[in-house]
This record gives C-alpha cells, structure tokens and sequence, in this order.
C-alpha cells in the first residue's frame, strides 16, 4: 500500500515544506533550453492537491530521459531548493529524488488532488481507491503519531531560512543549482574549493592572464574564471576553504573539455561582479565528492573524469620533463590502495608535484582525475582536479582505521593484474620463471610486472652513443668530421652532442634469468653514474670506465619492466623493457613474503 504525504504540496508551495515528502509525479514535460540543456518541469501530487511549479535539476534529467520518472510513479523527495522568480512565484527545484515505487505498478491517479492556488485548503477526504494518504495535521498528537510513523513528521512547521540574506540585502541569495542564464540579479553563497594558478598567453590578439575557481554550496558546485583585471581585483581576495558571497557575474554554457565540475553552467567574473566574504560559513559544506571505489576503475570509459580516495602507498622522486612547447613541467607518481586491495598509479603534475609528501602513508583524496587506458588503468590529476590530503572527511577517517589495523599489511593487488596482468601497475609481481611460464607478452598487448632480479652480466660494447643536444631528440648524431655533428631528424649540424645510454643487462632470480634493455635512467641508476661522466671516462681512463661496469655486477634491484613480443626479419621474440629500476627496501620485501607466506599457510 503506497501512502502519500498529503499536505505536502501546500507546504512546498508556501516556503516551508522539508524534505522526504511522498509524491506521486502526476507529468512530466521536457523544456527546450535554447543553447543550454534541456529542463523538465514536473507536476506533483500529494493526494490532496497537484503542483506544476517543479523543476528538475539538469543533473537528474537521465532520470527523465530513460523513463524512470514517468507519469503515476511515487517518490520521495529527498532532496530541494525553492526559488522565488520575479512575479513572487515559488519554484521547487529537485536536487535528488527516489523513485519508490514505477509508474508501471501504479494502476493511476491516487487520490483526487485538485490543483492547488495560494490560500487555497481542501479538506481531507477518504481515499478513492486502495492506496491511502495521511493528513499533514491531524486533530491531535497522538493521532499524528500513530499515522505519520517513518514520514517527515515536521513537514507542516516552519523550515528554517535555507539562504540567509545577503550583506546589504541588495539581492537573494540562490543556491548554485538553481542558477540559469536567465536570471539576472543573484547571489550565491559558496566555499572555494579550489582556486588555480595564474595562467598567462600570448598569441596575435596580444597577451593575457586568467585564474578559475571552483565553488560548492549545499545544492551544487560550479566553476567561475576571471581574467586581466579581474584577476587583479580578485585572485589575492579569495582563498581555498572560505567562504563567500558572489553576485553579478555572467553565465554560459559550462565547456566540458575544461571541467570537471558537474553543472551544465559557468561563471565568467565582470566588471560588475562583487565577492564579498561571509563570516557565517559553518554550515556551508567543504567539497562534494562522488568517489568511485578503485576496483570499479576497470569498468570506467578511458578519459572519465572521476573522484578517487585512497592511502597512498608509495611514492616517486619528481622528475621534470619537457613539452613539446619547450616547456619543463614537473610530474610525480603515487600509488592509491582502498579498501578493496586493489591500486592505482596516479599522476601529479607542477606545483602539486612539487609540493606533494608522502612520509607517513596519508590519505588522498582527488576530485575531477581523468582515467587513462595507456598501459592499464591509472590516472592524471590535471590544473582542474583538486587534491586533498587527509581530508576532515568520513571516508577518510574510515579509510585510516582500516588501513591502520589490517590494510597496511597486504601487498595490493594493481587493477592491471586483473587483466592477466597486462598494463602499467607497479605491484603485479612475478618471479622470472612466471613470466615464461604464464607467456607473459604473447598477447596483443605488451605485459606489465615487478620483479626482484640480481644482475649477472652487462654488454658495456656500444652502450654509449653521441645524441643531439637539443632538448626534445635523443636520435644519434653524425660526425662530420669537421667538428661538427648533424642530426638528421632535427635537421640541423651542432657543435656539440651528449651521450645517452642503452644497456643490455641479463638479469637472474631463483628461478631463471632474463635479457633486459635499459635506456637512460634506468641505466643510469643500475651503474650509479650519469651517461656524461660515463662518455668522459670512456674517452680519457678505460680501466675506470670498466671498472664501473665490474662494480654494478651482481647488485639487486626491484625492476618494473615491459615485455612484448616482437618480429624482425621473421624471427619473433620477447622484448623485455626496464621502466624503472629501485633499490631493495628490505623492510617492505620481508613484509611482504611474510604476507604471502601466511596465504600459503591458509
């Protein structure tokens, strides 16, 4: 028996209906949004009156697109916002509703709602068919009791102010998700979420700067760029965390290829715009996040953009690498453990590479990180993510008791292993007899894994070779024998080059052994001396040339490398490919075998 909230529509359309109101969704009508998105404007019924002043917010209209709010199905109302347009009518906008019961097990109408005018109040009557309906106030209390059981028993009160007044009082303050193109005076009140960095460009039209921020209220979240003067005016005014009252600034179609954020709409500031702090900010919440859990990465199209929390479990130095604008930016890979064991390899660039620490195993939570594909499943917090490390959170204070009582001591399992262990995760470990015997690399695609090997023996003949200098080729030089090199992909002769390396080294465990490639850094850090230092000594002190190679004999690395098979000349065979190469954090090693020694054990 399907009971509905029956007063519920004069509450709403007075000002002072709350939530988790049950409602039967009388229609349901699609408005064209002109270069916006769509909106669905929604008639209501409580049993006793129907209401058309309903809106859906644009994040739930997949609910009407697929049919799962449709004419005669019941819901509940969890979630609203009102807002009060020019002529002093009242608009509901739904921010989250639950379908409870499909218009498909509703065999119509409930009830005999009339539609309800302001003033208007029709006596309660007796149901018309089997469903029943509660009245919003019955004679007494303990008849309201008995019937309202679970419902919202304090739908009929007043509801508290959700918006306070602006300073001033020059115009209302809206929530975020009400906002549209066309109105025209608003205010919202936001906390700053994020706020980037100065960005500058320069190109026929002349030069230029901008800042963007993101903003999150009760109701939604939203973007807002400013650029020139509006960066001078603003960008030392405002700061991650406070929270502010902003006003008078245009509105357009949110560009999704730069946003995360999840409104169809974006703030541009103006001339006219205002950003005034506001000392009431306790109950404006700290950030919205829909975190998906790692182990359903897998599931996700490549290049979403998704929430993500986690411990990190290890860590990389920052290297810097070169755009091809001739632009160095810094990058630093971490790893993110949850509580389904499994982990992801994750990606920050610039300052929050620069800035980021790992010592002491924090949680990090990333808002708006794009999924990539390439080498398995992992992830790149680009300028618009926001990254928070041990967030006042639940999932993190959840995420830190777990991991302190149990998660710290599993291996982690990387998504990539659940792919036969194609792909780029760091703990797919394998000894080098797995790798053979599972026909690692016989695939269509290479094959990821981590391994601990000792070196054997290492081919120092033709490891070293002359490279351009220029930062963007690595491709061997010509020596013309004038004292000048040639490059022929640069196009260009040089008077100088560098040397880079490419090693091959066999590499042996207790089970077998394996030839391996080593390209510069990687090579580098197995012979514990740069490719410069290498070239020179080669050129002036052979014996101490060959004696770094001696020395490098017989160490143990952590190696992550790349196997693939691969054909030349007709003749196919497995290429195995370091990426990275780590000393033995013993510690860690033990902690691990012990791991795996007590699953053997059960």
């Amino acid at each position: 028996m399907t009971t509905l909230t029956e007063g519920a529509i004069e509450a709403l359309s007075n000002g002072t209906g709350g939530n988790d109101a049950v409602l039967q969704l009388v229609n349901i009508r699609k408005i064209d949004g002109g270069n916006g998105p769509a909106r669905f404007r929604v008639m209501m019924s409580d049993g006793l009156h129907t209401l058309s002043s309903f809106m859906l917010s644009t994040q739930l209209n997949c609910m009407a697109e697929d049919n799962r709010l449709a004419p005669n199905c019941v819901c509940i109302l969890k979630r609203h916002v009102t807002n009060i347009l020019k002529d002093g009518r009242r608009v509901v906008i739904i921010l989250e509703i639950d379908v409870i019961k499909p218009a498909s097990e509703v065999a119509g109408k409930i009830g005999d709602p009339t539609p309800y005018t302001e003033g208007q109040a029709k006596a309660p009557q007796s149901a018309q068919n089997s469903e029943s309906r509660i009245p919003l106030q019955p004679q007494n209390k303990n008849e309201m009791v008995g019937k309202v059981g679970g419902l919202n028993r304090d739908f009929g009160k007043k509801a508290p102010s959700a918006m306070p007044s602006t300073p001033g009082k020059s115009s209302k303050v809206v929530p975020i998700a009400s906002l549209n193109p066309y109105q025209s005076k608003w205010t919202i009140r936001a906390r700053v979420t994020n706020k980037s960095n100065i960005r500058t460009w320069s190109n026929s039209r002349g030069d230029g700067k901008l800042f963007s921020m993101e903003m999150v209220d009760e109701s939604g979240e939203i973007r807002a760029t400013g650029f020139n003067q509006e960066v001078d005016k603003f960008y030392s005014l405002i700061e991650v965390g406070k929270v502010y009252y902003i006003s008078k600034c245009s509105l357009k179609i949110a560009n999704k290829q730069y946003t995360s954020v999840k409104n169809d709409y974006e703030m541009t500031l103006n001339g006219e715009s205002t950003v005034i702090p506001c000392e009431d900010s306790c109950d404006v919440p700290m950030v919205q996040c829909s975190f998906v859990p790692i182990a359903e990465l897998e599931n996700k199209e490549k290049d979403a953009v998704i929430d993500v929390i986690g411990v990190c479990k290890s860590v990389e130095e920052v290297t810097r690498l070169t755009t091809k604008s001739s632009r160095e930016v810094s990058k630093r890979t971490l790893n993110l453990m949850d509580m389904s064991g499994k982990v992801v390899t994750v990606t920050l660039w610039g300052e929050e590479a620069e800035k980021f620490d790992g010592s002491g195993q924090p949680i990090v939570a990333i808002k708006g990180a794009k999924l990539s594909d390439f080498g398995g499943r992992s992830l790149s917090a680009s300028f618009s993510s926001t990254l928070m490390i041990n967030p006042d959170i639940p999932e993190a204070y959840k995420l830190r008791g777990w991991y302190d009582k149990e998660g710290h001591t599993m291996d982690g399992q990387s998504l990539t292993e659940l792919k036969g262990g194609s792909g780029g995760g760091n703990t797919n470990w394998k000894s080098l007899s797995d790798v053979k015997n599972e026909h690692l690399g016989h695939g269509d695609k290479a094959d990821y894994y981590t391994c601990i090997a000792t070196i054997v023996y290492l081919r120092k003949e033709n490891c070293l070779y002359q490279a351009c200098p220029s930062q963007d080729c690595n491709k061997k030089v010509i020596d013309q024998q004038n004292g000048m090199f040639r490059c022929e992909k640069c196009d260009k002769e040089f008077p100088n080059f560098k040397y880079r390396l490419i090693l091959s080294a066999n590499i042996a465990d207790h089970g077998d052994n394996q030839w391996v490639t080593c390209f510069q850094e990687s090579a580098e850090a197995i012979l514990g001396q740069n490719a410069a230092y290498l070239g020179q000594l080669k050129d002036s002190n052979e014996t101490a040339y060959d004696e770094i190679f001696q020395q490098a004999n017989f160490n143990t690395f952590i190696f992550r490398n790349r196997v693939k098979l691969e054909t030349y000349n007709d003749e196919s065979r497995i290429k195995a490919t370091v990426l990275d190469v780590k000393p033995v954090d013993h510690k860690d090693y033990i902690q691990r075998l012990i791991v795996n020694i007590r699953k053997l054990a059960a």
